[in-house]
């Protein structure tokens, strides 16, 4: 997806899934701040996005909205985001909902078996910005499986959690953010991806859950 004005211009480029003919979520920080949304659902866009529209016209607009509680100076605690196409997408399947709580119970017993499929469309390499000029950014839909690293601590809070996302093992970088950590090989969505530990894209990646009361309430409300 890409965000822009409400004159066309565009703003940043981010990732993000269907859970219905009508309602796309991604991250909060996606969204705050747009006025509009092109979304393109191609899994590549390459060689030549512009032929696809990119950045400007995407396959279905939309309308953005930001979790009420996000606040942009601390984004990470509600980090959620709706889209709502102005023209519904059929004849695919969508993703799934988690349900209330559910990814607590990686906190109890099975932290160590836990992992992610974690997909988005964000740069596949990141340098500092003195080698910059080697970065890897295809519009090309990646797709990794990151363990989970740890959850429910006094570092994630209950809202987020650490995945194993890095360049070595396969993982998540700008771009990818908003778009869907779903549970194992499933189609459920445990979280949406939020933050990276540094601008390489190294070490870990953090994960925004969707699966607690405020966050599935409102986003119910799209779907009613």
């Amino acid at each position: 997806m890409v965000a822009q004005t409400a004159d066309g211009d565009p703003l940043w480029r981010c990732s993000g899934t269907l859970i219905s003919p009508t309602v796309y979520i991604t991250a909060g920080h996606c969204t705050f701040g747009a006025e509009h949304v092109e979304i393109w659902f191609q899994s590549n866009l390459e060689p030549t996005p512009a032929a696809f529209g990119y950045p400007f016209s995407g396959q279905v607009s939309g309308t953005p909205y930001t979790h009420p509680q996000y606040d942009d100076n601390a984004f990470y605690l509600y980090d959620l985001g709706v889209v709502v196409l102005d023209t519904p997408v059929t004849g695919v399947a969508y993703a799934q909902l988690p349900g209330l709580n559910q990814l607590d119970t990686y906190a109890k017993s099975a932290k160590k078996s836990a992992w992610f499929t974690a997909v988005g469309y964000g740069l596949q390499k990141s340098f500092p910005d003195a080698a910059a000029w080697k970065d890897q950014a295809l519009k090309t839909r990646m797709v990794s499986t990151p363990k989970l690293i740890s959850i429910n601590t006094g570092y994630t809070g209950d809202g987020s959690m650490i995945l194993s996302n890095n360049a070595h093992t396969g993982g998540t970088c700008s771009g990818d953010s908003g778009g869907p950590n779903f549970i194992g090989s499933s189609n459920v969505i445990g979280g949406v991806t939020s933050f990276g530990k540094n601008s390489t894209c190294a070490g870990t990646g953090g994960v925004y859950r969707v699966d607690r009361a405020d966050d599935l309430a409102w986003v119910s409300t799209f779907l009613d």
